[in-house]
């Protein structure tokens, strides 16, 4: 049985940071996937990163701001958020899918991600 699970979520001030963590069991070989919601709109690509090597994707408006990593060892991939801004808030939701490749020139879809964590909340706010 496959799980994701997400933490970290957070209410922070303008110009903050937070760390998104994300791990996977049941699954040894993964592409991640992050995703952002907010009340409505459709969930958004926000980045992603493949199994093995490739370079990572990210949305442009959080290009220099957010840093995708995986650490294998511990099956987590993490999303670091800095330099935090109001339009950034939302849900975070991260998925994972043995199939699915990240791209640095395409933007993650929700439709090619089969498992999905419960979410995080993440408020910037001043």
């Amino acid at each position: 049985q496959v799980q994701v699970v997400e933490s970290g979520g957070g209410s922070v001030q303008p110009g903050g940071s937070l760390r998104l963590s994300c791990v996977v069991s049941g699954l040894d070989y993964y592409a991640i996937g992050w995703f952002r919601q907010v009340p409505g709109q459709e969930r958004e690509g926000i980045s992603c990163i493949s199994a093995t090597v490739g370079t990572p994707y990210y949305r442009d408006s959080v290009k220099g701001r957010f840093t995708i990593s995986r650490d294998s060892g511990k099956n987590a991939v993490y999303l670091e958020m800095s330099g935090l801004k109001e339009e950034d808030t939302g849900v975070y939701y991260c998925a994972a899918d043995p199939s699915s490749r990240c791209s640095v020139f395409y933007t993650p879809r929700p439709y090619q991600y089969e498992h999905w964590g419960q979410g995080t909340q993440v408020t910037v706010s001043s």
